[in-house]
Protein backbone atom coordinates (compact mmCIF):
# COMPACT_ATOMS: atom_id res chain seq x y z
CA UNK A 1 0.00 0.00 0.00
CA UNK A 2 1.17 3.52 -0.72
CA UNK A 3 1.39 6.22 1.92
CA UNK A 4 -1.26 8.15 -0.02
CA UNK A 5 -3.69 5.22 0.19
CA UNK A 6 -2.94 4.85 3.89
CA UNK A 7 -3.57 8.58 4.46
CA UNK A 8 -6.96 8.14 2.80
CA UNK A 9 -7.65 5.19 5.12
CA UNK A 10 -6.58 7.26 8.15
CA UNK A 11 -8.87 10.11 7.14
CA UNK A 12 -11.75 7.65 6.86
CA UNK A 13 -11.06 6.02 10.22
CA UNK A 14 -10.61 9.38 11.95
CA UNK A 15 -13.70 10.91 10.32
CA UNK A 16 -15.83 8.82 12.66
CA UNK A 17 -13.49 8.61 15.64
CA UNK A 18 -15.39 9.14 18.88
CA UNK A 19 -15.33 12.63 20.29
CA UNK A 20 -13.11 14.20 17.63
CA UNK A 21 -13.81 17.90 17.23
CA UNK A 22 -11.82 18.71 14.09
CA UNK A 23 -13.51 19.74 10.87
CA UNK A 24 -10.49 20.39 8.62
CA UNK A 25 -9.10 17.96 6.09
CA UNK A 26 -6.82 15.27 7.44
CA UNK A 27 -3.52 15.12 5.59
CA UNK A 28 0.14 14.27 6.11
CA UNK A 29 0.80 17.34 8.31
CA UNK A 30 -2.28 16.93 10.52
CA UNK A 31 -1.13 16.38 14.11
CA UNK A 32 -2.83 13.83 16.33
CA UNK A 33 -2.78 15.83 19.55
CA UNK A 34 -2.49 19.51 18.56
CA UNK A 35 -4.82 19.50 15.53
CA UNK A 36 -7.23 16.65 16.21
CA UNK A 37 -7.37 17.37 19.94
CA UNK A 38 -7.04 13.72 20.86
CA UNK A 39 -5.50 12.32 24.05
CA UNK A 40 -2.95 9.58 24.61
CA UNK A 41 -5.69 7.04 25.35
CA UNK A 42 -7.10 7.85 21.91
CA UNK A 43 -3.76 6.73 20.41
CA UNK A 44 -4.30 3.32 21.99
CA UNK A 45 -7.86 3.14 20.66
CA UNK A 46 -6.72 4.27 17.20
CA UNK A 47 -4.02 1.59 17.21
CA UNK A 48 -6.63 -1.06 17.99
CA UNK A 49 -8.95 0.35 15.34
CA UNK A 50 -6.19 0.27 12.72
CA UNK A 51 -5.27 -3.31 13.60
CA UNK A 52 -8.91 -4.26 13.11
CA UNK A 53 -9.12 -2.22 9.89
CA UNK A 54 -6.05 -3.87 8.37
CA UNK A 55 -6.71 -7.27 9.91
CA UNK A 56 -3.29 -7.75 11.44
CA UNK A 57 -1.27 -6.87 14.53
CA UNK A 58 0.99 -3.85 14.21
CA UNK A 59 3.91 -2.85 16.49
CA UNK A 60 2.47 0.42 17.80
CA UNK A 61 4.63 0.12 20.92
CA UNK A 62 7.67 0.75 18.71
CA UNK A 63 6.07 3.90 17.29
CA UNK A 64 5.12 5.20 20.74
CA UNK A 65 8.65 4.53 22.04
CA UNK A 66 10.07 6.52 19.12
CA UNK A 67 7.70 9.41 19.85
CA UNK A 68 8.64 9.32 23.53
CA UNK A 69 12.28 9.90 22.67
CA UNK A 70 11.61 12.98 20.51
CA UNK A 71 11.37 16.59 21.65
CA UNK A 72 8.07 17.05 19.73
CA UNK A 73 5.94 14.15 20.85
CA UNK A 74 2.99 14.89 18.59
CA UNK A 75 2.31 12.44 15.79
CA UNK A 76 1.64 13.64 12.25
CA UNK A 77 -0.55 11.55 10.02
CA UNK A 78 2.36 11.43 7.54
CA UNK A 79 4.57 9.80 10.18
CA UNK A 80 1.81 7.34 11.01
CA UNK A 81 1.28 6.59 7.30
CA UNK A 82 5.00 5.89 6.83
CA UNK A 83 4.98 3.60 9.85
CA UNK A 84 1.95 1.73 8.54
CA UNK A 85 3.36 1.47 5.00
CA UNK A 86 6.56 -0.03 6.39
CA UNK A 87 4.70 -2.63 8.48
CA UNK A 88 1.85 -3.41 6.10
CA UNK A 89 4.36 -4.13 3.32
CA UNK A 90 5.69 -7.18 5.19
Amino acid sequence: MSESEILDDLAGVLADFGGRDYSGPIGAETRFFADLGLASIDAVVLGESLQDFYGRPLPFGDLMAELGSRKDRDLTMGTLAKFLARHLGN
